[in-house]
């Protein structure tokens, strides 16, 4: 941790503190991690994604029909999580046998900073191991760079490597 890090942490101003540090971003025993189901779930998760930017980005990998092709993968790594009947969270994780890949992560924004990213995230992490990952990955956004130390919070390290795509047509 830098030390400009630490002395943000100690300020008693707590609106200075990133979140998920603040004492009170504990997740309570209300908040329910579950696998994904796409007739309960999907129009709630779209709505998420949508709205929580800057860090998704909903593309055509995001509509029903391939949310269903994912869903007969691993259907077991897309989570969600609710609170009071509600999806407040999401995330989809994907194993190919060699490496995980985390993908939408999201929470909702007057649910964040009170642990429902962890405990996705932690779950997560749990579900992979069991598969025998030992490695995962994910992307951030440069318009959201400011989730970096969210998961560096989380153990995650940054890496040194240009990410390149090729959309199949």
């Amino acid at each position: 941790m830098k030390k400009s890090d630490d002395a943000v942490r100690r300020q008693p101003n707590e609106s200075r503190r990133p979140a998920w540090t603040r004492e009170e971003s504990k997740a309570g025993g209300d908040v329910i991690i579950r696998e994904f189901d796409l007739e309960r779930d999907y129009d709630a998760a779209h709505r998420l994604w949508l709205t929580a930017s800057p860090g998704v980005k909903v593309g055509m990998s995001d509509t029903r029909e391939e949310i269903a092709k994912k869903l007969k993968r691993d259907p077991d790594l897309f989570l969600v999580a609710e609170e009071d009947g509600q999806l407040t969270g999401t995330v989809i994780g994907g194993y190919d046998g060699r490496r995980g890949m985390v993908y939408h992560l999201a929470v909702a924004e007057a649910r964040r900073g009170r642990g429902v990213g962890q405990k996705l995230m932690a779950e997560l992490e749990a579900r992979l191991k069991a598969k025998g990952c030992l490695k995962y990955y994910l992307l951030v956004t440069p318009q959201n760079l400011q989730v970096v130390e969210f998961y560096q919070h989380l153990g995650w390290g940054v890496m040194p490597h240009e990410v390149m795509a090729k959309e199949i047509k």
